[in-house]
């Protein structure tokens, strides 16, 4: 029995479906089930839906139990309320940032008057400054601190132009850069996201990827009846964005490329998301009368693999100005279920040479000017044939050699906790 001590602060957790509360839900169940004592910090559900999520409520601090399916060992959680924006603007969630940490400090305090001592404590960015409620618990009672980078929060900001007072990202990449001194361990989920943390601070940057368990996600071979289930017809061609919808993506290239293949009849889309982003792309396929595009609701993971291997084509689409700053966690799953999809990214980024290297995918350029043309030449141009079946079993291939989570979290457990 493992007597080492974990600590997670972080905005998101289980049961979020997707996203950052997802992999942190996985994580902190696969170190509960080695026995290891874990306890979280965080807030009550809400994301992707922007709303908090039954049977919760916000109104005051929680503290709960869950226990992991495979061994029934215990995970303590406390919840904390927070302000969750129904409309997420670039200020108000810099303002949703601000409340988590406040509302974390109080709960991170009263560990701190105990002298709970954790062997490692891990903060989740974004958002980045979490952090330093790890530095004040480590200090107050030991333990280290893992920080580990999800997004490059500070630099997507800039660039997708949230915040324009230079003097106001000088100061959050000074307190960034004191982070990245301070933690005993700093990782993230990219090569080229590393590359770019090692130009911040001269530092070893641990690699730690997001996973998936590929015997919960794998290939089906009856792909037809399951578009017949989902009610579409086996001759339809059906392309996939599912996933997290915000400004990164800008998912309305979807709804121009599918304008301009609406006499395309076999040729189907499927936008799978929720929250107001999606909302507002719904109300906008709407006044457009598009009968080519669905748009459904997150699903739930008993039939998720299902629904991915529906899906002839997948799509992961990001903006030009995301680059190395975000990896799309999405993709993990895709590349599990044997999935061949149409990436946007740049040459020269992690994202470009993962997918020509590995050969799992179509590569289209992110130009944020004329994408929409590039997509749907690029839609027209693919064939169901031997090519697209290549693709498919390197996907799975790569997801079983790189992207298995025992071997990402017992390389985690190596680097961060012997």
């Amino acid at each position: 029995m493992n007597n080492k001590k974990i600590l997670l602060i972080s905005h998101n957790f289980s049961p979020e479906p997707i996203g950052i509360g997802k992999y942190n839900g996985e994580m902190l169940e696969w170190l509960a089930n080695r026995g290891y004592e874990c306890t979280v910090i965080t807030t009550f559900p809400y994301y992707p839906f922007w709303k908090v999520q039954k049977p919760y409520n916000n109104l005051w601090y929680k503290k709960e139990i869950i226990y992991t399916e495979q061994t029934n060992a215990a995970i303590t959680i406390y919840r904390c309320p927070s302000y969750i924006p129904k409309n997420p603007t670039g200020k108000r969630r810099a303002l949703q940032d601000f409340s988590y940490w406040i509302s974390k400090f109080f709960i991170v305090f009263k560990l701190g008057l105990l002298n709970k001592r954790f062997d490692l404590i891990v903060t989740v960015a974004p958002p980045f400054h979490l952090a330093y409620l790890g530095l004040m618990l480590r200090k107050l009672t030991g333990g280290k601190l893992l920080y580990h980078i999800q997004d490059m929060q500070i630099e997507a900001a800039r660039d997708l132009k949230l915040f324009s007072k230079k003097r106001i990202l000088a100061g959050l990449f000074k307190v960034e850069h004191n982070i990245l001194k301070s933690a005993d361990f700093v990782s993230s989920i990219s090569e080229g996201m590393i590359k770019k943390i090692k130009k911040k601070v001269d530092r070893e940057i641990e690699f730690f990827p997001n996973w998936v368990d590929t015997d919960y996600f794998y290939p089906l071979p009856n792909r037809n009846e399951l578009k017949i289930k989902w009610g579409y017809q086996p001759d339809d061609i059906v392309y996939l964005y599912s996933g997290a919808v915000g400004v990164k993506q800008r998912l309305e290239r979807i709804l121009v490329t599918a304008e301009e293949l609406k006499d395309h009849e076999h040729i189907k889309f499927i936008i799978c998301s929720s929250g107001p982003y999606k909302d507002k792309l719904w109300k906008q396929a709407n006044r457009k009368g598009l009968t080519n595009i669905s748009f459904l609701q997150v699903q739930e993971k008993n039939v998720f693999n299902e629904f991915l291997n529906m899906a002839d084509i997948h799509l992961v689409l990001q903006i030009a100005d995301a680059g190395d700053l975000v990896m799309p966690s999405k993709l993990a799953t895709i590349v599990a279920v044997g999935g061949a999809s149409i990436i946007t990214a740049t040459k020269g980024t992690t994202l470009y040479d993962m997918v020509k290297d590995h050969n799992i995918g179509y590569i289209v350029e992110p130009q944020d000017k004329g994408i929409q043309d590039i997509l749907t030449k690029q839609i027209l141009d693919i064939k169901l044939n031997d090519e697209l079946e290549e693709k498919r079993r390197n996907a799975r291939k790569y997801a079983v050699e790189y992207l298995n989570v025992d071997k990402v979290m017992s390389k985690f457990e190596k680097s961060f906790l012997n």
